[in-house]
């Protein structure tokens, strides 16, 4: 039932650094794409002032995400909901003080990264809080990492709409939807992270 991703463990810290400068004081994040889960149970055991709402469009995730929920002591993590990025529409989710999306954007078609910017424009919206993304993206004026060019080719391979996006076409994608980067952090691994907020 449970599933467990390795990075989890190596990114997760670094991730939290990051989350606990940008993250608000009180309310819910939402967590798109929360995969195994290992991330929400971490992150809702180190922000225990905030609720922690994780989604996933597959079942074996949602599954994965239930049994860690079951382990875990506090009462701020909420059960998993089924939301499909791509169907902003149709997420069971109606306000949000910030939204988490971790290494999704390069496993999922271009659809679901134009379903978070619409989502999220839609749940931020007068709440000032972040729309925080973490994985490997493509920079101008930025030599990209072999390790991050072999693993673009390996996701092409396998879904020719998967691939490491480019950090500029994200930056135009949240401006059609109101949106701005406000903050870039690099990180260990060729990771980076970028925040955006209603403008």
């Amino acid at each position: 039932m449970k599933q467990h991703a390795p990075a989890t463990e190596r990114n997760r810290g670094p991730i939290a650094e990051v989350l606990s400068r940008e993250l608000p004081a009180s309310g819910t994040v939402l967590e798109i794409a929360a995969g195994t889960g290992e991330h929400a149970v971490f992150f809702a055991g180190r922000f225990s002032g905030l609720g922690w709402q994780p989604t996933d469009p597959s079942p074996e995730a949602l599954a994965s995400i239930a049994a860690y929920r079951d382990e875990y002591a506090g009462g701020n993590l909420a059960e998993p909901l089924l939301l499909d990025a791509a169907e902003p529409d149709r997420w069971p989710v109606v306000a949000a003080a910030a939204i988490l999306c971790i290494n999704m954007v390069h496993i999922s078609p271009w659809q679901a990264t134009e379903g978070l910017f619409h989502g999220a424009a839609r749940l931020l919206a007068g709440t000032g809080g972040p729309l925080i993304l973490y994985g490997p993206y493509i920079e101008q004026g930025v030599e990209t990492a072999p390790s991050n060019l072999d693993f673009d080719a390996s996701l092409k391979a396998r879904n020719p709409a998967w691939g490491l996006r480019a950090a500029d076409a994200l930056d135009a994608l949240a401006d059609q939807h109101g949106l701005r980067r406000t903050a870039r952090y690099a990180l260990p691994a060729n990771n980076i992270m970028l925040i955006y907020r209603i403008i």
